[in-house]
């Protein structure tokens, strides 16, 4: 029986950080990982999608603008097949450096599927590991279909993100089941490379954790790109054969069908928790099946055995298990780390233009009888936009009247997944409206919207 500190079960972002932190402490270290190290994120989440949704932006550019920024192109061919294998090789690229960080630290791979056993051990085929310290769960996630009305994910004419991002070309039209950030990010891929794209989301509007001004913000957008755009909609039964899908859908007290070449199906992942030898061991699942964890610490109900990323609760985000990793690696090595401010996780919509968000929304302030105000800031009025025709967007801030507190902020504009973190930085550190906006803006940047929102909160906006 091979004998480690700490046994991760999991090479994902959550998993792999952990181990790295882990081994840095002076941890032994090892990772069970059945697949490819770097999880759905780097294989075939994330990574892969943001190479793709580039390639979506640099055509929609060509397409639409090349003319007005002094380029001539002639006739401009997409070929999704193409940037699908150029996509591959990010992602396997990034691999191979998870592959190389491993080797760095000195961190040992057991390959194959890691079961729990009572005791802190992990069975991996057919040896036993024993954990000295600590084992810790990361899982991860999948997608999920809807078989309760046909639309179970058979690979062909009903596909997952998985799928779609190994196509060799794109279907001529493409029905998406769900549109939070996953579901809308394929509307924006396949809908650059020429699918006619119908989103349907079963709650009031597109990117439901969204503030509502984002949402239709996008709903706008893409819909002036031809995308067909079904928010408060059902989709009450669905006919599969291997070359169609007609759905059933019902939308504001109508019904009526749709006939696409594929479904790709975004409402939702499943946490991997199924014969893992987790309920053997001790470990409690919640009502919604995740791992039930004490929120100090994300120890399990079993004693030793932590979890951690999507298996350990939402937010279900690489970041957010990634942070969750350090923290347990820490607090197995005996130290005290800062703990984790799950208001403070920044989610991002990489669609074009981006959409990211810190904090509350309005509906949540409001909610919670917040005395608030509301500073806005349109990208249009941003010199920096106009530069690079970049104008769709703003920044929203939500000030807390009294103290100043950044109750929350939204951002859609493009490159808003790099803008946002300047408002998390501020939010950790509790930094008030006001003292974001004594720090001086660079000029001209896209950020600077950011300091005219602050602005814009205390009735003090300058540029508009």
């Amino acid at each position: 029986m091979a004998q480690f500190d700490v046994i991760v079960i999991g090479g994902g972002p959550a998993g792999y950080v952990c181990a790295i932190r882990a081994a840095q402490l002076g941890l032994a270290t090892a990772v069970v990982e059945r697949e490819k190290l770097g999880g759905v994120c780097v294989n075939i989440g994330c990574i892969p999608t943001k190479a793709l949704l580039h390639s979506a932006y640099a055509l929609r550019l060509i397409q639409h603008d090349a003319k007005a920024l002094g380029i001539e192109v002639g006739s401009v061919t997409p070929d999704y097949g193409v940037a699908m294998k150029r996509s591959r090789q990010v992602s396997d690229q990034n691999s191979r450096g998870v592959e190389f960080l491993m080797k760095k630290h000195k961190i040992t791979v057991l390959k194959g599927t890691g079961v729990l056993q009572p005791g802190r051990k992990v069975k991996v085929g057919d040896e036993v590991h024993e954990a000295r310290k600590a084992v810790v769960i990361a899982t991860g996630s999948r997608v999920k279909g809807i078989p309760a009305i046909g639309l179970e994910i058979n690979k062909t004419s009903v596909i997952s993100s998985d799928q779609a991002l190994l196509l060799e070309k794109v279907p001529a039209s493409l029905a998406i089941v769900g549109a939070g950030a996953v579901g809308t990010e394929f509307a924006d891929i396949f809908s650059s490379f020429g699918t006619k794209v119908t989103l349907i989301e079963a709650l009031p509007r597109i990117l439901p954790l969204e503030d509502a001004e984002s949402s239709d913000t996008i709903s706008k957008s893409f819909r002036k790109r031809g995308i067909t755009v079904l928010a408060g909609a059902k989709v009450r039964k669905a006919t599969v054969s291997e070359q169609r899908v007609v759905l059933e859908v019902e939308a504001g007290g109508t019904a009526e069908a749709i006939t696409v070449d594929r479904v790709l199906m975004a409402a939702g992942r499943a946490v991997n928790t199924e014969g893992m030898g987790f309920s053997e061991s001790g470990v409690t699942l919640t009502e919604r099946g995740f791992v039930q964890v004490n929120p100090a610490t994300l120890e399990t109900t079993a004693s030793g055995v932590y979890c951690i990323g999507d298996v350990a609760g939402p937010p279900m985000l690489a970041h957010k298990g990634s942070r969750e990793g350090v923290v347990v690696a820490e607090l197995i090595a005996g130290h005290k780390p800062h703990p984790i401010r799950y208001d403070n996780v920044p989610s991002v919509t990489y669609c074009h233009p981006e959409v990211a968000s810190i904090g509350l929304t309005e509906e949540q302030a409001k909610e919670q009888k917040l005395d608030f105000q509301v500073g806005r800031f349109p990208m249009s009025a941003i010199g920096r936009a106009r530069a690079s025709m970049e104008t769709e967007g703003f920044v929203k801030i939500l000030r807390e009247k009294k103290y100043g507190e950044i109750l929350g902020a939204h951002i859609v504009a493009s490159h808003a997944s790099e803008m946002i973190h300047e408002l998390v930085v501020a939010r950790e550190n509790e930094y008030t409206v006001e003292e974001v906006d004594l720090a001086i803006h660079a000029h001209p940047t896209l950020s600077e919207a950011i300091a005219e929102a602050c602005l814009d909160s205390m009735g003090r906006v300058i540029h508009i």
